[in-house]
């Protein structure tokens, strides 16, 4: 889900899909350069790079306009929100599609894109689709803040759905969506939440928790921060999204928004 580069952690989904895209334009304009006759300029072969440039911002932009369009009703109330790309909205099959479309409208008027164009993008749509995951719940033992219990986290879900997130006390991020978080908690009676804190002390939580007002259900302690790495991530937060079979169905790593997590509990609770 993320990795760290020093001190900074960065999510995984974006630099795969930037990386797809970059490698994808420059093949196809190798292989049109390969097939050029000699002397021939590189026009064609820029034409082909730029066009899977293109089809990529394409494909972006409908992919969040029609995230947004789905889910116009959660984006009403806080219609700036729309513009918050860190909440990682888009739909994916759209953005696929807008794009596909692009290419072949392209290579039916430039013949001499047809074959790199057909060669080299699919890579990137690859990479748009299946960056999702549907990962087993982890066997990871955690500790009950109320009771200090040991639970395993699978015993924690209960057969429900439930979003897990992954935070700190020193995390600016996590700070700033808890809130959030907490009033979804409340609001939400199918869906559990499960708070689990990243290496700190009872102390140091319950602190926080006292300062902030927060009145949290069923927060977690992973002393040994083991849950993030298990995931996959390096770096907070992180919320996670299984559903009653314990099937990871959505992952997020970064600031949630009240809309973006109102889109995703409407996916999660779909799936029960």
């Amino acid at each position: 889900m993320s990795f760290s580069l020093g001190p900074m952690a960065l999510p995984v989904a974006p630099v795969v899909l930037l990386g797809a895209v970059g490698g994808a334009s420059w093949l196809a304009s190798r292989l049109v350069l390969r097939s050029a006759p000699i002397g021939g300029t590189q026009a064609p072969a820029a034409m082909a790079g730029n066009t899977v440039i293109t089809a990529a911002w394409l494909g972006l932009l409908v992919a969040r306009l029609v995230y947004l369009a789905l889910d116009a009703d959660l984006y009403r109330a806080a219609p700036w929100s729309a513009f918050d790309l860190r909440d990682g909205g888009w739909h994916a099959p759209a953005g696929v599609l807008a794009g596909a479309g692009w290419l072949v409208w392209r290579a039916w008027h430039a013949p001499v894109l047809r074959r790199p164009l057909a060669a080299h993008t699919l890579e990137a749509s690859s990479a748009a689709i299946g960056l999702g995951t549907n990962q087993a719940m982890p066997s990871v033992m955690l500790t009950e803040l109320a009771s200090s219990a040991p639970v395993s986290l699978a015993q924690a879900a209960r057969g429900r759905p439930v979003v897990v997130n992954l935070w700190a006390t020193w995390c600016g991020p996590c700070r700033q969506e808890m809130p959030t978080l907490a009033a979804a908690q409340q609001r939400e009676t199918a869906v559990g939440f499960l708070f689990v804190n990243q290496g700190e002390s009872p102390a140091a939580v319950h602190a926080y928790l006292a300062s902030q007002g927060l009145a949290l259900r069923e927060v977690l302690l992973d002393s040994g921060a083991q849950l993030g790495p298990a995931v996959g991530s390096q770096g907070l937060p992180t919320t996670l999204f299984y559903d009653a079979r314990g099937r990871q169905v959505d992952a997020h790593f970064g600031v949630l928004n009240a809309a973006a997590l109102a889109s995703r509990l409407r996916q999660l609770q779909a799936t029960r």
